[in-house]
């Protein structure tokens, strides 16, 4: 059961810009990057954050609003009582991942004094949307995004049309159970989510 609304939620939001990937080299090799930021429930709806619920979005804050508030600025997607490496992976557009960490509010559903660790899968309610085939972001790697080189045995997601801070190296252009499953011009495997997890990737 999700905790109702209560000050002192404190949320952790994951960078959008890096996902975790692989090379060739380096099959067990990925590469990630969070910063943190708190949240104050507004007291809008029965759950905090739920499925189709709305936040704000400041420099370091994140607050849940009415989604026809003008300073609403993403929507929940999906919802999960887990930690991110335990619970079900975003849907594959989610452009943001916020990770519910405060487990004594003032004020709960049940009267027990918890609400659950647990994470908000979130999408942009306006352009840019990071999450989105070839963006630059999102918490997953996903076919028609772009990646480059970040050091041994680890790539980093970008935008394909450079506008990111560095310019497309691979395109992933397919996705397969396996690496023999790649087509032969494949260049670089890249890790990714789901049943089929291996990304096939070639030069831009």
């Amino acid at each position: 059961m999700l905790g109702r609304r209560c000050a002192g939620v404190l949320l952790l939001v994951a960078c959008v810009g890096v996902a975790g990937c692989q090379d060739s080299s380096d099959p067990g090799s990925d590469a990630s990057g969070r910063r943190s930021s708190s949240a104050a429930p507004s007291g809008h709806g029965a759950v905090f954050l739920a499925v189709d619920e709305c936040s704000s979005r400041g420099r370091e804050t994140f607050t849940e609003v009415s989604c026809t508030s003008e300073r609403a600025a993403a929507r929940v997607i999906a919802r999960h009582d887990a930690s991110v490496a335990d619970g079900p992976a975003c849907p594959a557009r989610t452009d943001f991942v916020l990770h519910i960490s405060e487990n004594r509010p003032t004020v709960d559903e049940d009267g027990n004094g918890e609400v659950p660790r647990g994470y908000a899968c979130m999408r942009n309610l306006e352009l840019p949307h990071p999450g989105d085939p070839g963006g630059g972001g999102g918490p997953r790697t996903v076919v028609g995004d772009c990646v480059y080189g970040a050091g041994e045995g680890e790539v980093r997601e970008t935008a394909c049309d450079g506008s990111g801070a560095r310019a497309p190296e691979y395109r992933v252009t397919s996705a397969v159970p396996s690496r023999d499953a790649c087509p032969a011009a494949t260049q670089l495997y890249v890790s990714l989510e789901g049943g089929k997890p291996v990304g096939c990737a070639v030069r831009v």
